[in-house]
């Protein structure tokens, strides 16, 4: 039988780089050509109808029925005149990726013919089985009824021929079985909370959005290498391969020329996302072999993770069509960095102002300071939530090595801001203010901070970046929605908390501006243990982190419990974002998601050790048994293959550890497989399946190297990470 190795290895060196035909020079020429976007709207939607929806948009405000039947006959005739021919609800269930159901306009009529029609309870509501879906237990098979309803904050879009309605997803009985509901709820309550605190400084102000750039990290590898390795094909990474003698280590990847064949991906992936109105802006290699990055200009938070999601529809399709396969998870090969996607979030008013960057005039860097020390403050008392946010199996190979931040959640400001923060802090502030009854003249200057006034710290999970905050222990396939829904729901509360403190001072008769800063100062003191401006990889930065009280939880299944802990539970009363059913419903698919992607890595890599590894290494073996025994049968001296010997050895020592970890890991994925309690289960998988992951990939890796490379079934690393 002929290696499928090499079989693939011939199919990547014919590869022919395809034509690309770019609709035009100019991306402002067809840029959002294929989304219904408010320009649209104002040309296909009669003018009241246009007031009713862009109010719905900008404000929430629910649509009448009669404008949603006009609204869905204009997006008809917009989605048809663009070649469409069906229609589908396109929302995220908590699979983690998109959901979608097409259904034809077309509609037979009584006289044998048909007609297109798409009615507007169509574009309002339709009924995907709830069951169907991970739902915690809040829908069970004989309880199949779930909706799918429009959100027309995101506008709708064509992907092929079908027009594609952004919207939620709940149960029959209300409860929220996608990440779009908690989302919305969260930045409708930092809206409200933000506006509030906002009237401390600005009346005018009645509007706050969450603004978010996603940074979107993956590696591309050769279809016909990619299916030649099953571990790549079912799992997302690889389970065995020993490192490449060149890897990253020169960093001649990093924003190093762009490969010709994928360049031609990009350009062709970028047309066709910027069509769809996602605003892509800059594009360039990363620090692995075979490793790049995308980011968009900054969007409405709710927006930019649709377009995330969509993104990471379009990059697969397009890369097929270039024999490439995407990969996203996180750590698709050990030993060189893995992927992220960087959560870059700011707050943003109705007047363009952004809450997170100093001004120019005491007032503004006093409301900057406000929002910026509640930030900080948000995250110190939810660490722990955000970082079960961020939570996976995929994200625990990544988090904590040396490419990405680590398990700790910890705050990195730049020396000027910590300067800033640690003077205020250090201060008696508040009696000089008093005494002098001038705000500004006992608070320490804050500079108008440039983009390149702020230091960047790669090691830090939560960064302030100059005007905004970067969440960088975001998984590369991760939902953003789910950090970002806490990111936002942990700001709103603390930001409510904030105003009580500052009323109950004023109410006793302190000058506004002077409760303001009281209060500031009082956070920056109580927060202070989360700031930390050092090396994040360091393993004394883990001691010092333990000695400050920071919560090191270095994997998912114990990380989550943060999300049904006493404090969320709460958290999420208070703000209504879930019931304590929703809350334990989340959690215990998170921990089953884990638990069975653990699984299907453990069954995997058995059956490749054992029906693919140990008898390629034994081929080898054979053969070189027979050049010992033709060496010896010449009556050579035993020293003149003394080196086959010792290779027959080795290889023997390896196949057998291999199969006796390989039967000891099956056993204990089998006793883990009957632990009732799900945690349990998935803290087995973790403590005990996963253990032998290592020492069994170990040998192998070693095999790797023994083995006549024309034998060996699996291509290398060399081959899977420099593109041809």
């Amino acid at each position: 039988m002929p290696n499928t190795r090499f079989q693939a290895l011939r199919a990547v060196l014919n590869r022919e780089i395809p034509e690309i035909k770019l609709p035009s020079a100019k991306i402002s020429d067809y840029f959002g050509v294929n989304v219904f976007d408010k320009p649209k709207m104002k040309e296909f939607l009669s003018k009241d109808a246009y007031s009713v929806i862009v109010d719905s948009i900008d404000n929430g405000v629910p649509i009448p029925r009669d404008m949603a039947e006009q609204v869905a006959s204009s997006m008809r005739s917009w989605a048809m005149g663009k070649g469409a021919t069906h229609y589908t609800h396109w929302f995220q269930p908590l699979t983690g990726t998109t959901a979608e159901k097409h259904d034809a306009f077309f509609e037979p009529t009584a006289d044998g013919g048909a007609i297109e029609r798409f009615s507007g309870d169509a574009l309002a509501q339709q009924e995907p089985d709830a069951s169907s879906f991970p739902s915690g237990g809040i829908r069970n098979t004989f309880e199949a009824r779930g909706y799918t309803a429009w959100d027309p904050s995101s506008p709708a879009f064509i992907m092929g021929r079908t027009l594609c309605i952004p919207t939620v997803f709940v149960s029959y009985t209300g409860e929220a079985l996608d990440y779009k509901v908690p989302l919305l709820k969260a930045l409708s309550i930092l809206d409200k909370a933000a506006v509030d605190v906002c009237h401390y400084f600005d009346k005018s102000i009645d509007k706050v959005n969450a603004s978010l750039g996603i940074e979107q990290e993956y590696f591309l590898v050769d279809t016909a290498l990619f299916n030649a390795r099953p571990d790549l094909s079912l799992t997302g990474r690889t389970l065995f391969g020993h490192m490449s003698a060149k890897n990253q280590q020169l960093e001649d990847h990093y924003f190093g020329s762009i490969p010709s064949r994928v360049y031609a991906f990009m350009q062709e992936m970028e047309t066709e996302a910027l069509q769809l109105g996602i605003p892509l802006k800059t594009r360039h290699n990363e620090v692995a072999p075979s490793q790049f990055e995308c980011a968009p200009v900054y969007e409405e938070i709710n927006l930019a993770i649709d377009h995330n999601q969509l993104l990471m529809d379009i990059m697969d399709r397009v890369a097929k069509r270039h024999h490439f396969k995407v990969l996203l998870h996180e750590k698709p090969y050990a030993g060189i960095n893995g992927s992220g996607k960087h959560n870059n979030w700011s707050l943003i008013t109705n007047t363009g102002k952004n809450l997170l960057s100093p001004g120019k005039t005491p007032k503004n860097n006093l409301m900057f300071l406000t929002f910026f020390v509640n930030t900080i403050k948000a995250v110190f008392e939810h660490a722990d939530l955000l970082r079960a946010s961020i939570a996976s199996v995929n994200n625990d190979h990544r988090l904590g090595a040396n490419e990405a931040p680590p398990a700790i959640i910890s705050i990195f400001l730049g020396s000027q801001l910590n300067e800033v923060l640690d003077e205020i802090d250090t201060s008696r502030l508040s009696k000089k203010i008093k005494e002098e009854n001038s705000l500004w003249q006992g608070i320490p200057k804050i500079p108008q901070i440039l983009k390149d006034n702020t230091d960047r710290n790669r090691t830090s999970p939560f960064a302030f970046t100059g005007n905004k905050f970067e969440l960088r222990a975001v998984g590369s396939s991760a939902n953003s929605a789910s950090p970002m829904t806490v990111l936002n729901l942990i700001m709103a509360d603390q930001l409510k908390k904030f105003k009580v403190d500052v009323d109950k001072l004023i109410k006793k008769g302190e000058k506004k501006d002077v409760a303001l800063m009281m209060v500031i100062k009082r956070y920056i003191k109580e927060s202070r243990n989360i700031r930390f401006e050092g090396n994040g990889y360091s393993e004394e930065w883990e001691k010092e982190a333990e000695e400050r009280g920071l919560a090191n939880i270095k994997t998912t299944p114990k990380a989550l419990d943060a999300f049904i802990s006493e404090k969320t539970a709460e958290l999420f009363a208070e703000t209504g974002i879930f019931t304590t059913r929703e809350a334990h419903a989340r959690h215990e698919i998170l921990l089953d998601s884990f638990y069975k992607k653990l699984q299907i890595e453990a069954r995997v890599m058995g059956e490749l050790a054992v029906n693919v590894i140990i008898p390629a290494a034994i081929a080898y073996q054979s053969k070189l048994i027979e050049n010992v025994k033709g060496l010896k049968d010449l009556g050579l001296d035993k020293s003149t293959y003394k080196a086959q010997l010792d290779i027959i050895t080795k290889i023997a020592e390896h196949v057998n550890f291999i199969k006796d970890n390989v039967e000891e890991m099956i056993n204990e994925r089998k006793k883990a497989n009957v632990i009732e309690d799900l945690r349990d289960r998935a803290i087995a998988y973790d403590e005990k399946v996963k253990s032998y992951f290592q020492p069994i990939r170990y040998h192998v890796d070693k095999l790797e190297q023994l083995v006549d490379d024309t034998l060996w079934p699996l291509p290398k690393f060399r081959e899977l990470l420099f593109i041809r």
